[in-house]
């Protein structure tokens, strides 16, 4: 079918946070914006608000037209002061029009206009013109500058008695700390937002950073909080009595709930909104929509979009409607795959809209979309040169959160067109692009990771399918470039999904090679891809094998997504303690053949003692220690270890003999928790083989744990008790006497030491925790725990053990782990046999729970 739109191809595009969440942007646009009340209330119809009115709605050539005029008139009139304020906001404008150079001149005037000024009027001036300067900082990724900037806005707000202002940075600097990867400070920053709130009366003014604070929040992965800040917020409108702000604090509840995939709560809290004439109604019918579409409620959607499409008619254009237009033309092509041609007009008329408004980033994405239109109606010229165009307006504005989208699109058409070698250039650089923006990613665009899955993942697994295609001619040959490119990506991808986890880029890497680690150890790159690239439901499984001194080899194996996920379910399953041998074994053999087999004579004539594994997606929640070859189960042959990335690992030697260990226990049962009586013996049985700390039950609070990591120094953290790993960060806990430690706080807690010589945490210990129930994507959560804690290795269990067996398993571990010459590796797989060779523990239910994660050395 082919698509014609009259001026279709002239021009168009749009930036990715925007369409996934309309208020959040709003949100975000007004952060740049804290002006002193006392300065606006001096000018109240001032073309300074004309201008910032028409900035928030994405009319920039409008606002900076506005802003140029007003700044020489303050000129004529003499008026230093009011031209540098008005002058640092068209800096802002001349920014997201492209014009990096008159941005970064424009500012500098109104630093210069405002210098050596010392009255209250000017100092306020310049804190805001820091503040507009910090903005521009940090949408060029200067996050250290921008930070420095914003402080110095801070101070002089301080000094002034102006709590609004300074709030406003506050919140500023924690998006910077977050950008940077230093959550404990932006998390001490936001608290500090929140208590200076708290003090505030009802107003206006505490409403608006309520609802700022809310929103950072909820983008920081504080879900919890979030909710408690935005429902102060709602209660403040609703004492208020301020209809539009409580339209805007429900909106902003339905996106925290869609954030947490509670689609109806998230429906209910759009429907409230969608049912007011209020200036958010469009964004929450938007909103609507999407989430009607994805619970295949299709009638209710496709009669909803009747009324958008009537509202949009009546509105002039604005950042909002070109937004909604986009996001009206996707869900129509969902509702109707072959209704191409109302979604390229909706794309048509939005590209036309921010052309008019100067909106490049808006041009951008709606030129993208349209050229995805003609992707799928298979008119690839047309495709081609949207998608060019689309990235051209990215490199102008320095957008590289979109341009990624555009070069995974060109990888797309080329692969389609023929042209692989060409694809795979296209995916290169996408896959580059966002290497270079995982800091971006999170902190600026933040909604982008709720979409992670959909939006980010598969550039990563369709540039290996690319390269480990085989060579023409040559059935069965890839090349070592492209194997080595493989295996960078899909460690790059587990880099991001880590960054993803955690909403923060922090995860400072270098490579390093395998024999240099381990010259006895081989690693198993498994990696699940779903054909996706040629719109199919197959997949296949390959494996890159990496042996010592040797050249990368490959394995692959044809199966369907779905044979992929009835075999990682049916082997959990047969974890189940009830389950019989010719169960467990045949599904463990099936598995076995998939990974290892091809590679067993390589690995026999390597004398490979240890397998490390870096796995990909559900495969995380397999023990590889039961997989079986017919006769015996991997752990009887080799040495397991799990590694979320080999640029993780940290190989420096450990002084084990001189180790000290800190010891937590829960043996008391708590509400939805039951009793762990081994605990007891488990903690005693330790405390006997190495020097130890011992917090126990009552004594096992999270104030006492912290006070001792803090001021002692211990190289193994022991903790028996319950917990969870979850895909969600949130979800992913751990139990103490006086209540939960999620992931973040158990990062802060374990890294925030005080000792100047403390020894570097060798061994984290998790004995009674377990994966998430239903969640194919928990093990994610434990690995996010081993990286985070500062652990080099993290021994876990991915479903709780019986207590005897857990007792019986860390004694025999322990004795082994203070053996001279044993690594960890070999400690836990001793361990394991132990459990193994008896009896009544010879199940796997008992002993292929426990792994090691990160170092095995």
């Amino acid at each position: 079918m082919a698509v014609s739109v009259h001026g279709a191809t002239s021009q168009s595009r749009v930036e990715i946070q925007n369409p996934t969440n309309n208020v959040n942007m709003d949100v975000e646009r007004s952060r740049v914006f804290f002006p002193s009340p006392k300065i606006i209330a001096a000018q109240p119809d001032s073309q300074l608000q004309t201008g910032q009115i028409l900035y928030q709605t994405g009319q920039y050539s409008a606002a900076a037209n506005v802003w140029k005029e007003a700044a020489s008139e303050f000129e004529s009139q003499g008026d230093k002061l009011h031209q540098g304020l008005i002058l640092s906001y068209l800096a802002l404008a001349y920014q997201q029009l492209g014009q990096f150079p008159e941005a970064e001149a424009t500012i500098n005037q109104a630093l210069t206009l405002i210098k050596n000024k010392t009255s209250p009027s000017s100092q306020f001036i310049l804190a805001q013109i820091f503040n507009n300067q910090g903005q521009l900082q940090f949408n060029q990724a200067k996050y250290t500058t921008a930070l420095e900037t914003w402080k110095k806005a801070e101070k002089l707000y301080h000094e002034l008695g102006d709590s609004t202002g300074e709030i406003g940075t506050k919140i500023n600097q924690a998006r910077a700390f977050q950008a940077l990867g230093f959550y404990l400070r932006a998390r001490t920053t936001l608290e500090q937002v929140e208590a200076s709130l708290t003090r505030q009366n009802d107003s206006h003014l505490k409403l608006a950073g309520l609802l700022n604070l809310g929103n950072v929040l909820r983008v920081a992965g504080d879900f919890a909080t979030s909710q408690n800040i935005l429902e102060q917020g709602l209660v403040v409108a609703q004492q208020l009595q301020s209809d539009g702000d409580i339209q805007v604090a429900w909106l902003s509840l339905g996106n925290l709930a869609e954030a947490q995939q509670q689609p109806q709560i998230a429906l209910d809290y759009y429907q409230k909104v969608a049912a007011q004439n209020s200036p958010v109604q469009l964004q929450a019918q938007i909103h609507q929509l999407k989430l009607l579409v994805q619970l295949n409620r299709l009638q209710e959607a496709q009669n909803l979009v009747s009324l958008i499409q009537t509202q949009l008619a009546n509105l002039p254009p604005s950042q909002t409607t070109i937004y909604a237009q986009i996001e009206l033309a996707d869900s129509l092509v969902k509702l109707n795959s072959q209704d191409f041609t109302k979604a390229a007009q909706l794309l048509a008329m939005a590209q036309k809209q921010a052309k008019q408004l100067g909106n490049i980033r808006a041009e951008s994405y709606t030129l993208g979309r349209l050229g995805q239109v003609y992707l799928q109606t298979k008119q690839w010229n047309e495709a081609k040169q949207l998608t060019e165009k689309a990235l051209r307006l990215t490199e102008a504005i320095h957008a590289e959160e979109i341009a990624y989208q555009w070069q995974w699109q060109m990888g797309k058409l080329l692969f389609k067109t023929g042209d692989r070698n060409g694809a795979i250039a296209s995916y290169t650089e996408a896959v580059n692009t966002l290497q270079s923006l995982r800091q971006d990613l999170v902190a600026i665009n933040q909604d982008v990771q709720f979409s992670f899955q959909e939006q980010v993942e598969p550039v990563y697994r369709e540039l290996v399918d690319l390269l480990l295609q085989p060579i023409p001619g040559k059935a069965e040959e890839v090349s070592q470039a492209n194997l080595k490119q493989a295996r960078t990506t899909i460690e790059s991808l587990q880099l991001a999904e880590l960054a993803n986890f955690f909403r923060e880029a922090c995860l400072d890497t270098q490579p390093e090679a395998i024999d240099r680690i381990d010259p006895t150890a081989a690693v198993i790159y498994p990696i699940i891809l779903p054909d996706s690239l040629r719109d199919s439901s197959n997949s296949r499984l390959e494996v890159i094998l990496s042996l010592p001194d040797q050249s990368l080899k490959h394995y692959s194996t044809n199966l369907s997504q779905s044979q992929v996920d009835e075999a990682i379910n049916r082997m959990r399953q047969s974890f189940r303690r009830t389950s019989f041998a010719e169960e467990r074994l045949s599904i463990a053999q099936e598995i076995y053949s998939w990974l290892v087999q091809p590679a067993a004579e390589d690995l026999n004539r390597q004398s490979i003692k240890t397998l490390v594994f870096v796995l990909d997606g559900s495969l995380r929640n397999l023990p590889m220690a039961a997989l079986h070859d017919g006769k015996q189960y991997l752990i009887e042959q080799y040495r397991i270890a799990i590694a979320p990335s080999l640029q993780l690992l940290t190989t420096e030697p450990w002084a084990r003999r001189q180790s000290k260990a800190l010891l937590g226990g829960l043996s008391e049962g708590k509400p939805n928790f039951s009793p762990l009586p081994g605990v007891k013996q488990e903690v005693k049985d330790i405390d006997a083989t190495v020097s130890a700390t011992v917090l126990l039950d009552q004594q096992f609070t999270t104030q006492a744990l912290e006070t001792r990591v803090k001021t002692q120094p211990y190289s193994i953290v022991h903790l028996a008790t319950h917990g969870q790993f979850s895909s969600k960060p949130e979800d992913t806990f751990i139990l103490t006497w006086d209540g939960r430690l999620d992931v973040q706080q158990l990062n802060i807690l374990l890294t925030n030491r005080e000792l100047s010589n403390s020894p570097p945490l060798e061994l984290l210990v998790l004995s009674a925790c377990q994966t998430a129930k239903g969640d194919t994507r928990a093990a994610l959560g434990l690995a996010g725990v081993a990286v985070r804690s500062g652990a080099r290795s993290t021994l876990a269990t991915l479903w709780t053990v019986s207590d005897e067996s857990t007792a019986t398993f860390m004694k025999q571990f322990y004795k082994e782990l203070f053996t001279p010459n044993i690594t960890k590796a070999e400690a836990v797989r001793r361990a394991q046999l132990h459990l193994l060779k008896q009896p009544e523990s010879s199940h796997p239910y008992f002993w292929a729970s426990f792994i090691l994660v990160g170092n095995w050395l």
